[in-house]
């Protein structure tokens, strides 16, 4: 165990290898750290999904038949999120998205809207 957003929010880390749970999607979400989303049951493909294809904050790691990720693959997708053109999108999405959810959390902020309607 580890404080998980003290370390998302330490300007060394480059990007978030994830097992694609909510929380910890939504805490790289709030930083703003690119994700390799390696999701194992449940919501986590799902999630997954959202990371690399909808929101494009990352990307998702291909595994073998039995489900493993090899040292190659996890590699290729790091490469993926911190270098080249793909690397600099993903940055930009992951930085985009931060904005958004920051100004969805300020007052009257959609948010604070959302939660002041069902209280």
């Amino acid at each position: 165990w580890c404080p998980q957003l003290e370390v998302l929010a330490h300007r060394a880390v480059g990007c978030f290898v994830t097992h694609c749970g909510w929380n910890s999607t939504l805490e790289a979400i709030s930083l703003g750290v690119p994700m390799v989303a390696f999701p194992w049951w449940s919501d986590q493909p799902t999630t997954a999904k959202c990371i690399a294809d909808f929101w494009k904050v990352g990307v998702r790691v291909k595994v073998t038949e039995k489900g493993i990720a090899t040292a190659k693959e996890m590699e290729y997708c790091i490469r993926q999120v911190m270098e080249g053109e793909r690397g600099k999108e993903i940055k930009t999405s992951a930085s985009t998205l931060k904005q958004l959810v920051k100004e969805a959390m300020e007052e009257g902020g959609s948010s604070d809207r959302n939660i002041q309607e069902f209280v």
